[in-house]
């Protein structure tokens, strides 16, 4: 069995820059440890698999570590490499995925995403979490991840994170957020419950730190900069309980996957 595959830098317009999503567009789903295995081989933070159901996609995203509910930047990528090379005649989207319907639109050079907030509960900010971070977060708060709020944007960038320490932490992944002087805020994301040191830029992440962020300064759309050694640009707005993420994209790769018949199953 062959398999097309492409990958694309999401929330970048530029190769070496953004996050790296592998895409595979299916006719029909794989079985999924067969998926589990492309994932753990392409060794990105995600690749999606989706497949045409009707007029929409149904979509799913692999780490290498296991499947999750919501990835921003692999919806982006595959947006993209389906407008671009796939249904080229339109401009939105929808996909069918374990965390409801996703839109996309491609709007100018930015394609924007219309994904669910999630509701944020404040808890009390622990040893354990200053340990495994190396500062003290000056807030925390759990959703999906943990996102703990530091108290300048140089804590963000300087925290050198202990992935042992922060596997015994709660939350699937843990953003760091602050202010920024040349952003609304800036962020860092660490998975390494998903085998992902740091995710270079996360649209799942931002899922939680827009909300928190539109509360605080008492605005409805913010400019986010997610500080990873790759980084990258999220153009952000809330819109009651849903986030609207918007991000521009570059095909890296396209490249064909050879899957041995007797490994399908």
């Amino acid at each position: 069995m062959e398999l097309k595959q492409h990958v694309v830098g999401a929330f970048t317009d530029r190769v070496f820059q953004g996050n790296p999503a592998a895409v595979c567009v299916l006719s029909e789903w794989l079985p999924d440890k067969l998926m589990q295995n492309i994932a753990k081989e392409n060794n990105l933070s995600e690749t999606a698999f989706t497949v045409k159901k009707g007029s929409e996609y149904e979509l799913r995203w692999f780490t290498p570590g296991g499947e999750i509910d919501l990835c921003g930047h692999a919806t982006l990528g595959t947006a993209y490499v389906l407008l671009r090379f796939f249904e080229t005649d339109c401009d939105e989207l929808s996909f069918q995925t374990k965390s409801g319907r996703l839109i996309v639109k491609n709007v100018n050079d930015l394609y924007e995403m219309d994904m669910p907030a999630y509701p944020l509960t404040e808890v009390p900010v622990t040893d354990e979490m200053e340990q495994a971070i190396g500062f003290r977060p000056l807030e925390a708060w759990m959703g999906r991840d943990l996102v703990c709020v530091m108290a300048d944007e140089h804590q963000v960038v300087q925290a050198v994170p202990d992935e042992e320490k922060l596997k015994k932490l709660d939350g699937l992944l843990l953003q760091l957020t602050a202010k920024s002087t040349s952003y609304d805020c800036i962020t860092r994301s660490f998975a390494p419950k998903l085998k992902v040191s740091e995710d270079p830029v996360c649209g799942s992440g931002h899922c939680h730190v827009i909300p928190l962020w539109a509360k605080k300064m008492k605005k409805s759309q913010l400019t986010a900069f997610q500080a990873s050694k790759r980084s990258g640009v999220l153009y952000c707005r809330m819109e009651n309980d849903r986030v609207t993420l918007a991000g521009k994209a570059v095909l890296y790769s396209k490249a064909q996957i050879y899957v041995p018949e007797e490994i399908e199953e």
